[in-house]
Parts: structure tokens; sequence; C-alpha cells
């Protein structure tokens, strides 16, 4: 099976998941047990950097979508950053950047969220 880790770290009032290998069907529920986590937590305002994610499948896409409605009914947002071309193009094709504001790296999603 491929690897797939999450980090989640603090930068103030917004939370940073790093993701790390190749998420798909069987390692989606990591990155679900992140949201869950977070949202419990009321925390709404999340950066994603896929810097060392190598591939993703439908199954982890669906991941995003299964929480941004609830993420953005209390204020907040899913930001990605750090995209490889290659999982780039995949969201491309799917149309997600017209649902998800894409930064080239992680200081840009967090200057975003503070208004900045």
């Amino acid at each position: 099976m491929a690897e797939f880790s999450t980090s989640v770290r603090e930068s103030g009032d917004i939370s940073i998941i790093n993701l790390k290998g190749f998420l798909d069907a069987h390692t989606a529920p990591t990155l679900e047990n992140n949201f869950t986590q977070l949202i419990n937590d009321n925390k709404y305002k999340i950066v994603v950097n896929f810097s060392d994610l190598a591939y993703i499948s439908s199954a982890g896409l669906g991941v995003f979508m299964a929480y941004i409605e609830s993420i953005r009914d209390n204020k907040g947002d899913i930001k990605l950053t750090n995209m490889s071309d290659r999982v780039f193009n995949i969201f491309d094709l799917l149309g997600f950047p017209l649902l998800y504001e894409i930064y080239k790296n992680e200081d840009e999603a967090i200057k975003k969220f503070s208004g900045s």
C-alpha cells in the first residue's frame, strides 16, 4: 500500500496541514480525521500544503468536498498551497480552482486569511 502521512501545525489562528505521499481511497481517512479534529476544535482557517504530495486520486479530492461546506458555514476556508504541476493538473481538470483558492506558497495563503 502507498505511504501517506499528514502533520498539523498552527500559525496563529490558522491551521496548516502538510500532506506527504499518496492520497487515495485507502489513505483518505487520515486526512478526514485531520479535518474532523480541526472542526471539532472550532478551527476553520485551514491551509493545506501539498509540497510533499506525490499523487491524489478522486477519493482524495472528495475529502476536500466533504468538509468545505461545513468550514465555510463557520466563516472559514480551506486554502491550498505548494502543488506540483502534476497534482495541480488533476485539480484543474475537475474545476477545483473555481472552488478553492490555490497559492504558490504557504505565506501567500496565510496572508490572504489575515486580509493582506
